[in-house]
Formats: C-alpha cells, sequence, structure tokens
C-alpha cells in the first residue's frame, strides 16, 4: 500500500463525524470556522500529497481556534481530535516552524470556489 493511502480512510472518516458532531453548534462563535475547515479539508484528502500533514494542520488550526473561543469540545469530540493527531503526528514537525495555525487560508487554494 502507497503511503499516501496509509490514513486517507481513517482520516476521511473521522473529520467526517466530527463534522456532524460539531453543526449543530455552528451558530456558536469558532464552530462555524472550524466546520468550514474540516469540509475543505474534506474535499482535499483524496488530492493532498500527505494526508498527515494536512491532517496535523487541521489539529493545529482546531487546538488555537478552540483556545481562541474557549470551546469545550465533548468526550466524543475530544477522542476523535486526538484520533486526527495520532495521524498528524507522523507528519513530523517540517513545515511547522514560525507557521500561523489560526490562519483559515491556509486550507484554501487560489482555485477553490
Amino acid at each position: 500500500m502507497k503511503k499516501k493511502y496509509r490514513y486517507l480512510e481513517d482520516s476521511k472518516n473521522y473529520t467526517s463525524t466530527l463534522y456532524s458532531l460539531l453543526v449543530d453548534n455552528v451558530d456558536k462563535p469558532g464552530y462555524s470556522d472550524i466546520c468550514d475547515v474540516l469540509l475543505q479539508v474534506s474535499k482535499k484528502l483524496d488530492n493532498t500529497q500527505s494526508v498527515e500533514a494536512l491532517i496535523n494542520r487541521l489539529v493545529n488550526y482546531i487546538r488555537i481556534t478552540a483556545s481562541t473561543y474557549k470551546i469545550i469540545f465533548s468526550k466524543k469530540e475530544e477522542e476523535l481530535i486526538i484520533k486526527l493527531g495520532v495521524i498528524g503526528q507522523k507528519a513530523g514537525l517540517n513545515g511547522q516552524y514560525m507557521a500561523d495555525f489560526s490562519d483559515k487560508s491556509q486550507f484554501y487554494s487560489v482555485f477553490d470556489q
């Protein structure tokens, strides 16, 4: 199995499940940003070169946004974020130095609509 697909199915499953859990709170501050990013990552998972790096950026974004808006996740939501974090750890530290984790635009490209 290619390395690219190693964590693809788990990542798809975890992001879609987390989105379905969080979408009910979309009217609360911070939740809409997290849900937008979860949708964007779900779209990009099939075409990304490194699933692990994308998931790593996602988890960092979720953590910083949750901290900013003082979001407290349920036990099930937290378990999914931890599982995504384990996948993201496989990417290592490349590209994280001096990165802006709170920037939502890192998940969008110029060509996205």
